[in-house]
């Protein structure tokens, strides 16, 4: 999968539409590096790997190695001169026994090609770099403006921090963030670590952080009571969200406090506590700016992010959904805003979400036709005010997950590009990344633009093609990554219920079975059509369901079922139910 490969085409037969070819030379490999099994015998000094990825199709020969039978290793092709034949490879790293939690959690990062731990040579330029000393003469001195961070309870970098000010014809608020381009040198090997790793990863139980600690967690991190380098934007802002005029530019700062997003929360709501003039400020304006934004045209979507209670050995107790609190969206907001300035002000590197193509606008007419939801069309196009109408009307509903995420499903994919083109989910004509430094390799390098074009650099905007493709194909790794941590946890916490019964929603129909979203935890998993013993089940692909041929029962998508789980795997993240 992803090969780049010579094809030669074959005699199309007659009355055939498809057109066929035979693979005739890999031109140039995707993926050499696996993870996968080793099943080794007794006394013998070679081994074959099972690679974890299906695409994968043969086992790889490995011709000596030390690594026991059933552990889990990363293993690199070296030699592969018949495709019919197992390559030849060679074990990188031994991670661990398999089905152990923390080794299948590694095995997850590994497999897409992402880094775990920094090589000594990145640890020590990080040591070198966080001595680095902040030079307050060539910075504002915004030490004395009451500042305050808003993050996750247990977040340890905290990259943006917030201030106010109250003006004659509105206010001043300034979004200060961690100025990462100050102890990251542009081209050093710190640097291209950063770059090669393009992302922070959250998986569930751990964070593997784009930079090693000693930055993302210590001197980067706007810490309370700690000065600290910013990259700031203050704008003049009116009381009807209108920003006037904005300022960029470096500066040193000190936290007066650090609120989690509860904490927040609760000081707004009881209308009194630390800061709570400069909350309300900050709450009203969000307010302000988010109705106008969704008027404009901006996707409305509600998150249904889980949360997981671990114990200590990394076990889910139990799992929950996050809760949704205003404190959320008044952050979101005001990042939201200083990003649409950034991108405004220095237009070279964008974040840019395409509308979606005809084919997939078809498909979603199709699909949401069936639950009997209708989308108007304008030309031949869907406006984002009219998805957004559907997610208000699907709202509470049963099927509203699988509505949300099927419509989420045919919007194109979100990238970074050096072309300025509207984002469709924000309405805005222009869009960047630049709140994020310390977990986002994309928002460095407009931090390090920013500062060219604010010393009168020329930029050469041909210079950061290669870095915009390069994070965004990054991108879909970490998240594929960062949610298969989710299902592996979701199964881990399911496994220890077997036989017991849940409610559920079929997420899915196919001619094997039905698949099925457990309400609470969200884990999914599948009813095989050879469970299915009460008649004989086919699929009706028109409707999305399966029908019985002698009793006429259908099972449709979207439909309330009770199920019994009766097994899964770890290893394949898979749950297998039976409909009760």
């Amino acid at each position: 999968h992803g090969d780049e490969v010579l094809v030669a085409l074959l005699p199309s037969k007659k009355g055939e539409k498809r057109i066929s070819g035979e693979v005739m030379e890999v031109v140039e490999r995707k993926k050499k590096r696996f993870v996968g099994t080793v099943e080794k015998k007794k006394k013998q000094s070679f081994a074959f790997l099972r690679p974890d990825d299906e695409r994968m199709y043969v086992d790889i020969f490995v011709p000596a190695t030390k690594a026991k039978n059933k552990q889990k290793v990363l293993a690199e092709i070296v030699r592969w001169d018949d495709p019919k034949k197992s390559p030849e490879g060679k074990i990188i790293k031994v991670i661990g026994k398999k089905g152990d939690s923390e080794t299948e959690l590694s095995s997850i990062v590994l497999e897409k090609g992402l880094s775990i731990d920094f090589p000594g040579k990145i640890m020590k330029q990080a040591e070198k770099a966080r001595r680095k000393d902040i030079n307050k003469k060539k910075r504002k001195d915004l030490t004395s403006v009451p500042t305050f961070t808003i993050d996750p309870e247990d977040a340890k970098d905290y990259d943006d921090a917030l201030s106010v000010k109250e003006t004659e014809e509105g206010y001043e608020i300034g979004v200060h963030i961690a100025d990462v381009s100050h102890y990251v040198e542009e081209g050093s090997l710190l640097d291209k670590e950063a770059r090669k790793r393009g992302f922070s990863i959250y998986l569930v139980d751990r964070t593997i952080p784009m930079l090693p600690e000693e930055l993302s967690n210590d001197i980067c991190s706007l810490r309370p009571h700690e000065e600290r380098a910013a990259f700031s934007v203050i704008m003049e802002i009116k009381k009807n969200g209108e920003v006037k005029k904005s300022w960029f530019g470096e500066t040193v700062i000190v936290s007066d406090r650090r609120f989690s997003y509860k904490e927040a929360q609760d000081i707004l709501d009881g209308g009194s506590g630390d800061l709570y003039r400069e909350l309300s400020i900050l709450s009203s304006l969000a307010k302000t700016m988010r109705k106008k934004r969704i008027d404009s045209g901006a996707l409305n979507i509600e998150d249904d992010e889980l949360y997981f209670h671990l114990d200590h050995d990394g076990r889910p107790l139990f799992i929950s959904r996050k809760e949704s609190l205003f404190a959320h969206k008044l952050i979101e907001e005001f990042m939201i805003l200083a990003n649409r300035e950034a991108a405004s002000r220095f237009n070279t590197f964008y974040r840019i979400h395409e509308s979606p193509d005809e084919k997939s606008m078809k498909e979603l007419f199709s699909f949401l036709s069936k639950f009997g939801y209708r989308l108007r069309k304008e030309g031949n196009r869907v406006t984002s005010h009219e998805l957004n109408r559907v997610f208000e009307e699907v709202k509470g509903k049963d099927e509203e997950f699988l509505v949300r995420s099927v419509i989420l499903q045919a919007m194109s994919k979100a990238a970074y590009s050096t072309e300025k083109k509207r984002h469709f989910g924000l309405a805005l004509k222009e869009y960047t990344h630049f709140t994020s430094p310390i977990r986002r390799y994309a928002d460095l390098t407009v931090h390090r633009i920013a500062k060219k074009k604010l010393n009168g650099e020329k930029v050469k905007t041909s210079e950061y093609k290669e870095i915009a493709r390069e994070v965004s194909l990054r991108e879909l790794d970490v998240l594929d990554a960062e949610r298969a941590s989710v299902a592996y946890k979701q199964v881990e916490y399911m496994l220890e219920r077997v036989g017991e019964k849940f409610d559920a929603i079929i997420s899915g129909v196919t001619e094997f079975g039905l698949f099925v979203r457990e309400t609470e935890t969200k884990a999914e998993g599948l009813v095989s059509i050879r469970d299915m013993e009460d008649d004989f089940y086919t699929m009706n692909e028109e409707t999305y369901s399966l029908m019985g041929s002698r009793k006429k029962k259908r099972y449709t998508l979207g439909d309330k079922v009770k199920v019994k789980l009766v097994g899964g795997s770890l290893e394949t993240r898979r749950l297998e139910f039976v409909l009760v």
